[in-house]
Protein backbone atom coordinates (compact mmCIF):
# COMPACT_ATOMS: atom_id res chain seq x y z
CA UNK A 1 0.00 0.00 0.00
CA UNK A 2 1.43 3.52 -1.14
CA UNK A 3 1.50 6.27 1.63
CA UNK A 4 1.06 9.79 1.41
CA UNK A 5 4.34 10.56 0.49
CA UNK A 6 4.21 8.29 -2.62
CA UNK A 7 1.57 10.59 -4.07
CA UNK A 8 2.65 13.66 -3.78
CA UNK A 9 5.77 12.54 -5.56
CA UNK A 10 3.68 10.89 -7.88
CA UNK A 11 1.69 13.71 -8.16
CA UNK A 12 4.29 16.45 -8.49
CA UNK A 13 6.41 13.83 -11.36
CA UNK A 14 3.10 13.34 -13.23
CA UNK A 15 2.32 17.27 -13.00
CA UNK A 16 5.61 18.38 -14.03
CA UNK A 17 6.06 15.88 -16.85
CA UNK A 18 2.66 17.03 -17.86
CA UNK A 19 3.04 20.44 -17.52
CA UNK A 20 6.69 20.09 -19.50
CA UNK A 21 4.83 18.07 -22.21
CA UNK A 22 1.84 20.63 -22.75
CA UNK A 23 4.27 23.64 -23.00
CA UNK A 24 6.78 22.08 -25.39
CA UNK A 25 4.66 21.02 -27.64
CA UNK A 26 2.31 23.99 -27.37
CA UNK A 27 5.46 26.02 -28.39
CA UNK A 28 6.51 23.93 -31.47
CA UNK A 29 2.51 23.63 -32.71
CA UNK A 30 2.34 27.61 -32.46
CA UNK A 31 5.60 27.39 -35.10
CA UNK A 32 3.83 24.23 -37.03
CA UNK A 33 0.59 26.38 -37.65
CA UNK A 34 3.00 29.41 -38.05
CA UNK A 35 5.00 27.85 -41.26
CA UNK A 36 1.84 25.97 -42.68
CA UNK A 37 0.19 29.42 -42.42
CA UNK A 38 2.80 30.98 -43.96
CA UNK A 39 3.46 28.12 -46.59
CA UNK A 40 -0.14 28.22 -47.80
CA UNK A 41 -0.39 32.02 -48.15
CA UNK A 42 2.69 32.20 -49.93
CA UNK A 43 2.35 29.67 -51.96
CA UNK A 44 -0.88 30.72 -53.22
CA UNK A 45 1.10 34.21 -53.82
CA UNK A 46 3.82 32.61 -55.57
CA UNK A 47 3.82 32.68 -59.58
CA UNK A 48 4.97 29.68 -60.36
CA UNK A 49 3.34 27.84 -57.59
CA UNK A 50 1.67 24.95 -59.76
CA UNK A 51 5.84 23.84 -60.43
CA UNK A 52 5.74 22.54 -56.59
CA UNK A 53 5.70 18.50 -57.64
CA UNK A 54 3.91 16.85 -55.60
CA UNK A 55 3.89 18.72 -51.91
CA UNK A 56 0.04 18.67 -51.84
CA UNK A 57 0.01 15.19 -50.07
CA UNK A 58 2.75 15.26 -47.68
CA UNK A 59 1.73 18.71 -46.30
CA UNK A 60 -2.22 17.28 -46.00
CA UNK A 61 -0.31 14.16 -44.18
CA UNK A 62 1.16 17.17 -42.05
CA UNK A 63 -2.07 19.03 -41.06
CA UNK A 64 -3.49 15.45 -40.43
CA UNK A 65 -0.33 14.70 -37.60
CA UNK A 66 -0.82 18.62 -36.60
CA UNK A 67 -4.64 17.66 -35.56
CA UNK A 68 -3.41 14.52 -34.03
CA UNK A 69 -1.00 16.96 -32.16
CA UNK A 70 -4.02 19.43 -31.20
CA UNK A 71 -5.52 16.17 -29.55
CA UNK A 72 -1.99 15.55 -27.91
CA UNK A 73 -1.62 18.69 -26.19
CA UNK A 74 -5.31 18.05 -24.96
CA UNK A 75 -3.64 14.57 -23.03
CA UNK A 76 -1.07 16.78 -21.82
CA UNK A 77 -3.67 19.17 -20.06
CA UNK A 78 -5.67 15.96 -18.84
CA UNK A 79 -1.91 14.45 -17.60
CA UNK A 80 -1.83 17.52 -15.04
CA UNK A 81 -5.13 17.16 -14.34
CA UNK A 82 -4.55 13.69 -13.26
CA UNK A 83 -1.59 14.84 -11.61
CA UNK A 84 -3.49 17.46 -9.07
CA UNK A 85 -6.04 14.73 -8.79
CA UNK A 86 -3.51 12.45 -7.24
CA UNK A 87 -2.70 14.41 -4.70
CA UNK A 88 -6.55 15.16 -3.52
CA UNK A 89 -8.90 12.71 -1.67
CA UNK A 90 -10.74 11.84 -5.22
CA UNK A 91 -7.87 10.12 -6.41
CA UNK A 92 -8.06 8.13 -9.88
CA UNK A 93 -7.01 4.65 -10.29
CA UNK A 94 -4.13 3.52 -11.47
CA UNK A 95 -5.98 2.40 -14.45
CA UNK A 96 -7.69 5.67 -15.23
CA UNK A 97 -4.33 7.31 -15.28
CA UNK A 98 -2.59 4.41 -17.25
CA UNK A 99 -5.83 4.60 -19.64
CA UNK A 100 -4.89 8.20 -20.20
CA UNK A 101 -0.92 8.15 -20.74
CA UNK A 102 -1.82 5.01 -23.21
CA UNK A 103 -4.50 6.90 -24.95
CA UNK A 104 -1.36 9.74 -25.37
CA UNK A 105 0.84 6.82 -26.28
CA UNK A 106 -1.84 5.83 -29.42
CA UNK A 107 -2.35 9.31 -30.45
CA UNK A 108 1.44 10.07 -30.44
CA UNK A 109 1.96 6.88 -32.27
CA UNK A 110 -0.29 7.40 -34.92
CA UNK A 111 0.76 11.34 -35.30
CA UNK A 112 4.34 9.69 -35.57
CA UNK A 113 3.15 7.59 -38.20
CA UNK A 114 1.43 10.37 -40.42
CA UNK A 115 3.95 12.59 -40.28
CA UNK A 116 6.58 10.29 -40.88
CA UNK A 117 4.82 8.92 -44.42
CA UNK A 118 4.47 13.48 -44.58
CA UNK A 119 7.54 13.49 -44.64
CA UNK A 120 8.51 10.90 -47.25
CA UNK A 121 6.09 13.03 -49.79
CA UNK A 122 7.90 15.77 -49.21
CA UNK A 123 10.90 14.63 -48.96
CA UNK A 124 10.03 12.44 -52.63
CA UNK A 125 8.39 15.57 -54.03
CA UNK A 126 12.05 17.61 -53.27
CA UNK A 127 13.87 15.21 -55.02
CA UNK A 128 11.95 14.67 -57.94
CA UNK A 129 12.55 18.23 -58.03
CA UNK A 130 16.14 18.36 -57.53
CA UNK A 131 16.81 15.64 -59.43
CA UNK A 132 15.27 17.91 -62.63
CA UNK A 133 17.69 20.97 -61.89
CA UNK A 134 20.22 21.32 -64.46
CA UNK A 135 23.83 21.62 -63.26
CA UNK A 136 25.68 24.48 -62.89
CA UNK A 137 24.07 28.24 -62.42
CA UNK A 138 22.17 30.05 -65.21
CA UNK A 139 23.04 33.63 -65.06
CA UNK A 140 21.10 36.16 -67.21
CA UNK A 141 19.09 33.14 -68.95
CA UNK A 142 15.74 34.65 -68.35
CA UNK A 143 12.59 32.27 -69.09
CA UNK A 144 15.30 29.53 -69.68
CA UNK A 145 16.28 29.23 -66.13
CA UNK A 146 12.48 28.82 -65.10
CA UNK A 147 13.23 25.66 -66.53
CA UNK A 148 15.53 24.45 -64.50
CA UNK A 149 13.34 24.23 -60.83
CA UNK A 150 14.96 25.70 -58.14
CA UNK A 151 14.08 24.22 -54.71
CA UNK A 152 12.17 27.51 -53.36
CA UNK A 153 12.41 28.39 -49.30
CA UNK A 154 8.74 28.14 -49.59
CA UNK A 155 9.43 24.23 -50.16
CA UNK A 156 12.08 24.36 -47.82
CA UNK A 157 9.54 25.68 -45.04
CA UNK A 158 6.81 22.67 -45.58
CA UNK A 159 10.02 20.45 -44.53
CA UNK A 160 10.09 22.33 -41.45
CA UNK A 161 6.74 22.32 -41.00
CA UNK A 162 6.66 18.54 -41.09
CA UNK A 163 9.95 18.09 -39.02
CA UNK A 164 8.45 20.33 -35.95
CA UNK A 165 5.22 17.90 -36.06
CA UNK A 166 7.58 14.81 -35.96
CA UNK A 167 9.68 16.17 -33.04
CA UNK A 168 6.72 16.98 -30.95
CA UNK A 169 5.14 13.81 -31.30
CA UNK A 170 8.37 12.32 -30.46
CA UNK A 171 8.66 14.05 -27.27
CA UNK A 172 4.84 13.65 -26.48
CA UNK A 173 5.87 9.62 -26.93
CA UNK A 174 9.22 9.98 -24.78
CA UNK A 175 6.66 11.48 -22.14
CA UNK A 176 4.04 9.36 -21.98
CA UNK A 177 5.98 6.71 -21.95
CA UNK A 178 7.99 7.64 -18.83
CA UNK A 179 4.76 8.61 -16.97
CA UNK A 180 3.62 4.76 -17.68
CA UNK A 181 7.10 3.56 -16.52
CA UNK A 182 6.49 5.81 -13.43
CA UNK A 183 3.31 5.11 -12.40
CA UNK A 184 3.92 1.16 -12.34
CA UNK A 185 7.10 1.34 -10.83
CA UNK A 186 7.04 -0.97 -7.43
CA UNK A 187 8.91 0.62 -4.47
Amino acid sequence: MADRLDFQLLSSGLRRMGWLRFWIQTTLSVVVVGVLLFNNLGSSLARNSERALGLGPGLSLTTLAFFFLLYSLWQGWLIVKAGRAINSSARPTRGETSRLLKRGVIVDLLGLVFSSVGYQSLAGALFVQASMQAPGISIGAGVAAMDNYPITSLEMLSVLSNTQVLFAHLLGLIFSLWLLQRIYRTT
